[in-house]
């Protein structure tokens, strides 16, 4: 398949830079793939369209302050996302910019408040502006993080160093659910819920089960190639426990429907089944799933609106048809949904 054919036209506008005020009361867009039917909502409604028995299967991964910044000893200003901790005190980043960065260089990191805190050393080039930094402070990468760090929000949501709006972002870029630190992106979709829509649905019979999927910058890397299959997709790790695949796997024999939250949860599902169930695991997935997969476990999906030639839109289009989902994302656009990451959701059945 050409990459070329997940492009679709958004006006810049339509890219949110704020979350609405209320969770739940973002817009939601229902796909009906069975009639095409498309149908204008809320996500306070999102019960309206579930039924007693179904599971929603919810990724439970907390966002790390992953953004942080720095600077050379030449005065040169350095912005970096932690990506993961090779091991106590060695870090894998990406900088903007890294290719300024030398090996055996020592540079400076900054606390919020912009002081110098801690020293650290470049120890290898990894590649595609990944550098391995040797941090020269106490504590492990999480702790340390908590005083440097900032929400790690994608660069379409434009964001300096104000405390007072990193502070909203802190609380708004993570899900209610949030219990497992390690990811470098927020599973949006589940941005929507709130603890008492959550109490709502279970009170109508609504199933849930929790996975997790550390969010790394591979599923947010954009596809450069001309033809889809010969993008590369970076692993992410994810695990499923035992109490938690017995939920799913008695919604399948019981007849109910098993709906993901999120693309993370779609590819540690369709990552762990094994002859025809989910099988507890805990593995790296580098499961890369396009027009044509043939899903084993996902009956439904919640997910937000993704960027052109993305390998999100290439899921999504795979699960309920690229030219429906292209005509879905047209209605959208015209309807004045909100894009992206604190933008509107879709639930595609």
């Amino acid at each position: 398949m050409r990459t070329d054919e997940l492009n679709y036209e958004l006006p810049a506008e339509l890219i949110a830079q704020e979350p609405v005020h209320k969770r739940s009361e973002s817009r939601l867009l229902v796909l009906k793939r069975g009639d095409d039917e498309l149908v204008d909502s809320r996500f306070s409604r999102i019960g309206d369209y579930l039924c007693e028995g179904d599971c929603l299967v919810l990724n439970d991964t907390k966002v790390l302050a992953a953004r942080f910044f720095g600077q050379r000893l030449t005065g040169g200003r350095l912005e970096g996302l932690f990506l993961c901790e090779k091991e106590d005190g060695l870090w894998e980043v990406m900088f903007k910019g890294a290719r300024k960065v030398k090996e055996a260089e020592e540079i400076v990191i900054k606390d919020k408040g912009g002081q110098e805190y801690c020293r650290a050393a470049v120890e290898e080039r990894a590649g595609e502006g990944i550098v391995r930094l040797r941090v020269m402070a106490k504590g492990g990468a999480e702790e340390v993080l908590e005083e440097i760090g900032f929400p790690p929000l994608p660069p379409y949501i434009k964001r300096g160093r104000d405390m007072t709006i990193a502070e909203a972002d802190r609380r708004r870029y993570q899900t209610v659910y949030a219990r497992q630190a390690g990811a470098v992106a927020a599973p949006t979709a589940g941005l929507h819920f709130t603890e008492e829509l959550i109490e709502s649905l279970k009170k109508k019979g609504i199933k849930f089960a929790t996975i997790t999927l550390h969010v790394g910058l591979g599923t947010f890397r954009p596809v450069t190639v001309e033809k889809l299959e010969e993008h590369r997709m970076h692993g992410e790790r994810y695990i499923i426990v035992e109490r938690e695949a017995e939920i799913i796997n008695t919604t399948k024999e019981n007849g109910g429907r098993v709906i993901a939250v999120g693309t993370t949860s779609v590819r540690a599902l369709e990552s762990s089944v094994e002859n025809g169930k989910i099988k507890a695991s805990e593995r790296e997935t580098q499961l890369f799933i396009t027009p044509g997969y043939d899903f084993e476990v996902v009956d439904g999906m919640v997910t937000n609106f993704h960027l052109p030639r993305s390998t999100l839109l290439a899921l999504v289009g795979a699960f309920a048809g690229v030219e429906r989902i292209l005509r879905a994302y047209r209605h959208a656009v015209e309807r004045r949904y909100r894009f992206y990451s604190y933008g509107d959701a879709m639930l595609i059945l």
